[in-house]
């Protein structure tokens, strides 16, 4: 986007919220770079230089705008709904493998040597995956900075800078003032902060429908995992370097997001996977155009527009969940994965209480004895199968890994047909075109409304939905009584 100059200037002019994170105005004449939305008053169209990311503008000499904050934008809605080589490196970036494992690794995860993947996301993005992660590490340090009150030293190795030096330079160059004085300059905050507990808040593009999105992770929460308790939703959180807990909660404009993490240096990682959880990025504008076009869904869609797809903190968590409710109610599926995170999941201190367990791992669950689930003989070999296989490295799910590829080794398993492949690839992969046209609520639902209610007759209805139809997934369901479709009060 940010080559058609013409429509970047129009969105400027117009202070749309929209292209936030799709576009970064850099101002030539004050050196500056804002989110389209910024509230100055605009600059002179001649004054005004396009990029597609914050790094970019960095690199170009141009630091953040202290009104806007254009480094807190969602994330462009490009990385969530592609599966080619960028958008995966994007995803990785986001969730900090750049600085856990280096370029290298990133690469490595993508199966593309160091140079392709520098030479595509500069292609694409103006910057090399170092700037990109540099602008990412400035952006967690500036949150570390404004919500805790940690020492700078501390700051520094828990945003992945490797030196207190490069730290003050790197923040001094971005914002445009050094550590002491951002702190310094944020209003004090209403009521006392809780020791050990970051308070953020999480931007995401409007409308923003909360209802299925937290009535679905609500209404199927894992007991001791994950609880739905004050108007927030809460759940424990496996990271790399230790284990988390967070509460995420509704907001007209914003999810207030508080984190305990046992080791700060997850933050970026922590982040990522609850923007991922409540697909923030998401673009919903675009999503509401394709599918109101269609006469059946438009009712659907104008009635409760915004409608995001809930995903999960952890792809191989949600495997395994997926395949314990096959066949199964909401109730039963809680109570069989409950039972497993009581036998071989990791016990967790929560001070608030209600939590008590990580989900297992994958390596956690290899040993599995297969009649010790009270389940059916075709489903624990199902179980104990996908298992091994996520243990040994054989299938990998994750934000990186091929759509396409994942949904044929899923496939392959013994017990996984259509409705299980597709819902993983939905919730856990993030495929924004995934589809369940198999699926008895949706089949329902189809027939009420209208539309064709055969699997291959509602899939060939459905093409015209491509390339959102995770989404009009959940407004068929939304016609549903069922409670995963309402706030929990």
């Amino acid at each position: 986007m940010h080559h058609d100059t013409e429509r970047c200037v129009r969105a400027v002019q117009s202070k749309d919220a929209r292209f936030d994170g799709w576009v970064f105005t850099a101002v030539t004449t004050t050196r500056i770079y804002c989110r389209p939305s910024c509230p100055v008053v605009p600059p002179k169209p001649q004054n005004m230089t396009f990029y597609p990311s914050a790094a970019a503008c960095q690199q170009a000499g141009f630091r953040a705008c202290k009104r806007c904050r254009p480094d807190t934008s969602p994330g462009s809605p490009e990385w969530n709904a592609r599966a080619d080589s960028v958008a995966r490196a994007m995803r990785l970036i986001r969730e900090g493998v750049v600085d856990r494992e280096g370029v290298q690794g990133l690469a490595a995860r993508l199966g593309y040597s160091a140079r392709q993947i520098e030479r595509q996301l500069r292609a694409e993005l103006g910057a090399g995956p170092l700037a990109l992660a540099r602008a990412q590490r400035a952006q967690t340090a500036r949150l570390l900075i404004e919500t805790t009150a940690l020492p700078m030293a501390a700051i520094t190795f828990a945003a992945g800078f490797s030196s207190v030096r490069t730290f003050n330079e790197t923040v001094r160059e971005v914002f445009g003032l050094p550590p002491g004085e951002l702190r310094t300059r944020v209003r004090k905050r209403d009521g006392a902060q809780t020791p050990g507990v970051i308070a953020l808040r999480l931007p995401f593009r409007a409308p923003l429908n909360p209802d299925n999105l937290f009535g679905h992770l609500a209404a199927t929460a894992v007991p001791g995992v994950e609880e739905w308790r004050d108007g927030a939703y809460r759940r424990t959180l496996q990271l790399p370097y230790g284990h988390g807990i967070v509460a995420l909660t509704p907001r007209p404009d914003h999810i207030a997001c508080r984190l305990a993490l046992t080791d700060l240096r997850d933050l970026t990682h922590a982040i990522s996977r609850c923007r991922w959880l409540l697909d923030l990025d998401a673009d919903p504008v675009a999503v509401d155009e394709r599918l109101r076009a269609d006469p059946l869904l438009a009712p659907l869609v104008a009635q409760a527009p915004g409608r995001r797809v809930p995903r999960t903190t952890d792809p191989a968590e949600f495997a395994v969940r997926a395949v314990l409710g096959q066949q199964v109610s909401t109730a039963a599926a809680r109570t069989h994965a409950g039972r497993l995170v009581t036998a071989h999941g990791a016990v967790v201190d929560d001070p608030e209480g209600g939590l008590t367990h990580l989900f297992p791992t994958p390596d956690a669950l290899a040993g599995l004895d297969p009649e010790a689930l009270a389940l059916p003989r075709s489903r624990r070999t199902t179980l104990t199968t996908l298992v091994s296989h996520l243990a040994d490295g054989t299938i990998r799910l994750g934000v990186d890994c091929d759509w396409d590829r994942a949904r044929a080794q899923l496939l392959a398993l013994p017990g996984f047909g259509p409705w299980t492949t597709e819902v993983i690839a939905m919730r856990a992969l993030g495929d924004p075109d995934a589809f369940l046209p198999s699926d008895l609520g949706i089949r329902r639902a189809a027939q009420g409304l209208g539309l064709p209610h055969t699997p291959a007759a509602l899939t060939a209805r459905a093409a015209a939905w491509r390339p959102w139809r995770a989404y009009a997934v959940q407004y068929l369901w939304a016609t549903d009584a069922h409670p995963i479709n309402h706030l929990p009060q």
